[in-house]
């Protein structure tokens, strides 16, 4: 079996909720941000957030999950890499990604612990914040790397947040070098901009001497490069990436080829939720570029699939959504 997209991530289970500003303020969160939390903060803020709001949603998650699923709905072949307890919230995320069509690492014989769990607060804006505790994502280590899927992929995908432990930051770059051994393409997205402001100097050693395909926003391109110019940012991208892809929220995106900066036009739609969309706009990329179509046309497509799913409750878009956004191409 040969793969288009050979993701490494985290693995977590999302429960969201839909929240006013005032919670932020009551709990000393910040808005718009993805913090670490412990187990017991975790727990104290399920048990308010389920009396205050309800939960609206639970679906498998992390970042890199996500766009893998939606390269898989698109049509990709894709393989994901990642760590899951033996407990009921490992059963449901390995169910979750056998029914979007995902191979995984994952099997019987997994360690006991906990399964990382992520609380997505969304409020009328449509901003997504997000408390997560890692459980046993953080230990994912280098010995879950399935280097025969990941020798016969086309691209490798590694999600930015594994920067934040020591483990599965070694394992993002294990995945990256064994890419570079076997000829594989190496794509990687920066996550969010408290991974760039919090942990620079580790999402540089994750990135090394370059990828081939970087995934970021404009918050995360200016703080990667120390700048508040767009266009400083993205001659400093350039000297780390072949190619890239910036999203603009509502402005669209950029995507740079190696030769031409293609403006993605922007999908106008009513925000509901925010979560999943930077995922999404990666998923749908990565399935367009491994399935013969340029940046142009990867672009158009991935601003459709990403406003879909701004659109809508939820980190990602159900199976039968997928193909009606193909139009675009």
């Amino acid at each position: 079996m040969s793969y288009h997209i050979y993701g490494i991530g985290n693995a977590l289970v999302d429960k969201e909720f839909e929240v006013d500003d005032a919670f932020f303020k009551d709990a000393g969160i910040e808005k718009g941000m993805m913090t670490l939390i412990e187990e017991d903060q975790l727990a104290t803020m399920l048990t308010t957030l389920t009396e205050r709001y309800g939960l609206k949603k639970r679906a498998c998650g992390g970042s890199a999950a996500n766009t893998i699923i939606g390269a898989s709905y698109f049509g990709a072949k894709t393989f994901y890499t990642c760590n899951v307890a033996n407990d009921e919230a490992g059963d449901f995320y390995i169910a979750d990604m056998k029914a979007a069509g995902v191979d995984t690492n994952l099997g019987d014989d997994r360690d006991a612990g906990v399964t990382g769990k992520c609380l997505v607060m969304v409020t009328p804006d449509a901003e997504r914040t997000m408390n997560t505790y890692l459980g046993i994502t953080s230990e994912l280590h280098s010995n879950h790397i399935d280097e025969e899927a990941l020798a016969k992929s086309e691209y490798a995908y590694i999600e930015g947040y594994l920067v934040t432990s020591e483990p599965s930051r070694a394992a993002a770059i294990q995945v990256r070098e064994l890419a570079r051994k076997h000829g594989v393409k190496v794509a990687m997205t920066l996550s969010d901009p408290a991974m760039v402001q919090f942990f620079k100097e580790g999402v540089q050693e994750m990135v090394g001497d370059g990828v081939d395909l970087l995934f970021c926003n404009e918050q995360e391109a200016k703080l990667f490069a120390d700048t508040d110019d767009l266009e400083t940012a993205i001659e400093a991208i350039k000297k780390v990436a072949n190619t890239f892809a910036i999203t603009l929220g509502p402005k669209g995106a950029l995507a740079w080829d190696g030769d031409t900066l293609h403006e993605i036009a922007p999908n106008s739609v009513t925000a509901v939720d925010s979560n999943g969309a930077g995922d999404m706009f990666a998923g749908a990329f990565l399935y367009a570029i491994t399935h013969g179509y340029d940046f142009a046309a990867a672009g158009r497509l991935a601003s459709a699939a990403s406003a879909q799913v701004v659109s809508q409750f939820g980190p990602r878009l159900e199976a039968e959504q997928h193909a009606p956004l193909k139009d675009v191409l």
